[in-house]
């Protein structure tokens, strides 16, 4: 265990030691060219915003935006497996459900986001539900049947010489060997919700939500306002994007074995 910590806080100091440098240059370089705050406001400029807007606007807007990043992300995570497996089972269901699932990759969201808006209203949050599902759906679908199908036929041949049924070839091997691509589609997905949610904030939703919190504070040319939501929907997608590797230490277990050296 403790080999494993060390071996793993090895791995994270560098990027520690590269942030902190980052942010330091950041705050000194700005201060000593006397960069104005609506190019580029500090560090120590944005973290003072974003203590003093905290506790009446951006706590809340926090909450709202991720409710509809995991509303959108659980819809979209849920349609793009259960797809997967109906692509991975049946040929007829390939050819039907990826052309479809390609064509709504490439839709771009900006261009959805309106008309969304239409569809539900804009204060609902099933618009931006919507574009996150529609976003996560893609990489599920395509990463789930890869995960089904890429089976080492020496694996399946065992399986049918113990007369295993194909439910119990499914539960006993392909899911289990389809898991860590699952997973490494749902660390994708957990990113891509948190940018899906507050780019359709940017055509509508409540004043407090961080998509139109930037926007208006932008207008109003109170930068450090903006750069504070920012940062927020920074951390927003960056806890997805931990708890989902949690998740994956914990349910694939052999998947990360086979990732850490010895």
């Amino acid at each position: 265990m403790t080999s494993w910590l060390t071996s793993r806080v090895g791995g994270w100091l560098p990027a520690a030691v590269v942030f902190v440098a980052v942010i330091g240059i950041w705050e000194i370089s700005l201060l000593a060219l006397q960069v104005q705050a609506f190019l580029l406001p500090r560090p120590s400029v944005i973290w003072s915003k974003l203590a003093e807007l905290w506790p009446t606007t951006l706590s809340r807007g926090v909450a709202f935006t991720a409710s509809e990043a995991v509303g959108g992300l659980v819809v979209g995570v849920t349609l793009g497996t259960l797809a997967g497996l109906a692509t991975a089972r049946w040929r007829g269901a390939r050819e039907t459900l990826v052309p479809i699932a390609v064509g709504a990759s490439t839709v771009p969201i900006i261009a959805f986001a309106p008309i969304t808006l239409n569809w539900f209203g804009y204060e609902s949050p099933l618009p931006r539900m919507v574009i996150v599902a529609t976003m996560v759906f893609f990489p599920v679908l395509v990463n789930t049947v890869r995960g089904l199908t890429e089976v080492a036929p020496a694996s399946l041949e065992l399986m049918a010489s113990y007369a295993a049924s194909e439910l119990e070839t499914l539960r006993k091997l392909r899911v289990p060997n389809a898991l860590p691509y699952w997973f490494t589609a749902l660390r994708i997905a957990a990113t891509l919700s948190v940018i899906g949610a507050v780019v359709g904030e940017f055509f509508g939703g409540p004043l407090y939500s961080l998509g139109i919190f930037i926007t208006n504070e932008t207008g109003i040319s109170d930068y450090p306002g903006a750069w504070a939501a920012i940062v927020l929907a920074c951390l927003l997608g960056i806890s997805f994007y931990v708890l989902v590797v949690v998740a994956e230490r914990i349910v694939v277990p052999w998947g990360v074995a086979r990732e850490t050296p010895l």
